[in-house]
């Protein structure tokens, strides 16, 4: 069983909230900050954790990230931090210090993306914590680790460029470019919201905690999966090639009538059935094309037999028809344009949380529960916004066991 949860008052009044998540009743003191940690946080509290955000004076970077905003804040700090409750503590004020301390010693999961050892000095590092609370799940999340690398600061940026990562994105005659969003944090994320979800399996079963680490580069090479496995199984260092994918065609975007058209037939069967929507059957037979590595080693003649044909129509008419026909494509969207796309299947992307003026709009947890379901309870809050309530809990007598979940 989890420690106690503060008891801190319902966003709605007691007895109407959501029924309880995955999580209920599990506390996780957030000493995270920007994007890595905080995107785990928020998958923890959609599942039902409390979390406490830790925030120093002048509050979390992205609150100022500005534009966009939304009622005059950051849209991405909204974007990561809904579900929380905000206490600003100053840790190096003995008082505030001594505060996160005992949060520490009251939490069952704590993630932090300090530099590696940072807490430390604030009597806030992984010994100290767990000298006092042996079962809390512990997660530190770095660019390079707690190694060779500690010193060397932890931007999403500079890992993919010195991953590869940049080395395989843009045109093969260009320069190499970023990925549009900060795509090795938010995996970061999702690795530490796994690895402390093991953590406390296991901590069921042996009343133990644990140390986690997570690291950008390490979340980057296990990220670049083809391409890492091609250099790590058979020495191959992966090239640039713009759209195109390096084992499979036909699997990139294509010009229709009007705009482009991805087009993934990644196996014999696909690629046929998209000839027979494109009305050129016979291509499918062609020794060239007849298995994917003979279209693959075969693209430069296939490409324009293809393009041809995909210029009579428009990308959403070609798009009707070939996912009718079991092809997978999708046309070039915004973003506007996807988030419509998962209002007409079904998905229901935005979730409104909070009530009245504090309403936001934010994304859908990506996970579905049959049983317990994620829950939208708090929005993302303001600096301090719960600090007295917070404070008054952790000044009060606790007398629970700490460290093998007994509240």
């Amino acid at each position: 069983m989890p420690n106690d949860s503060p008891p801190l008052a319902s966003p709605t009044g007691p007895g109407s909230g959501p029924a309880p998540g995955a999580l209920s009743g599990v506390l996780v003191a957030d000493f995270s900050r920007v994007l890595a940690g905080p995107y785990a946080t928020m998958l923890l509290a959609d599942l039902g954790a409390e979390v406490i955000k830790v925030e120093g004076p002048a509050g979390d970077d992205t609150r100022s990230w500005t534009p966009p905003v939304r009622d005059g804040v950051s849209t991405y700090y909204l974007g990561v931090n809904r579900g929380k409750r905000s206490v600003s503590l100053d840790l190096r004020d003995a008082t505030d210090a001594g505060l996160a301390r005992e949060l520490a010693r009251r939490a069952d999961v704590l993630i932090e993306n300090f530099k590696p050892g940072g807490l430390d000095r604030y009597g806030l590092g992984y010994d100290a914590v767990s000298a006092v609370n042996p079962g809390v799940v512990y997660a530190s999340i770095s660019g390079f680790g707690s190694g060779a690398g500690r010193h060397v600061p932890g931007y999403d940026l500079m890992v993919q460029a010195v991953s590869g990562l940049m080395s395989l994105t843009g045109d093969p005659a260009g320069p190499p470019y970023r990925a549009g969003i900060s795509v090795f944090d938010v995996m970061a994320g999702n690795h530490a919201a796994i690895g402390v979800l093991a953590a406390l399996r296991h901590r069921d079963a042996t009343g133990l905690g644990q140390r986690l680490e997570v690291n950008l580069l390490s979340s980057a090479l296990t990220g670049l999966v083809n391409h890492s496995s091609a250099y790590a199984a058979g020495g191959v260092v992966p090239y640039r090639m713009g759209n195109a994918h390096p084992s499979v065609f036909p699997y990139e975007p294509f010009p229709t009538a009007d705009d482009d058209l991805i087009v993934a037939a990644a196996n014999d069967t696909q690629f046929r059935a998209l000839c027979a929507v494109l009305g050129i059957p016979e291509v499918a037979d062609d020794p060239r094309f007849a298995r994917n590595a003979d279209r693959t080693a075969h693209r430069d003649a296939l490409r324009p037999v293809l393009t041809g044909r995909l210029a009579e129509r428009g990308a959403v008419e070609w798009f009707e028809l070939l996912i009718e026909a079991g092809v997978p494509s999708g046309p070039v969207q915004t973003i506007d344009g996807g988030f419509a796309m998962a209002e007409r299947f079904g998905l229901d992307p935005v979730v409104e949380v909070g009530e009245g003026d504090r309403a936001v709009p934010t994304t859908r947890h990506p996970i579905r529960f049959s049983g317990t379901p994620a829950r939208y309870t708090l929005p993302p809050p303001e600096l301090d916004e719960h600090g007295a309530e917070i404070r008054a809990w952790l000044a009060a007598p606790h007398t629970g066991r700490q460290g093998n979940g007994d509240g």
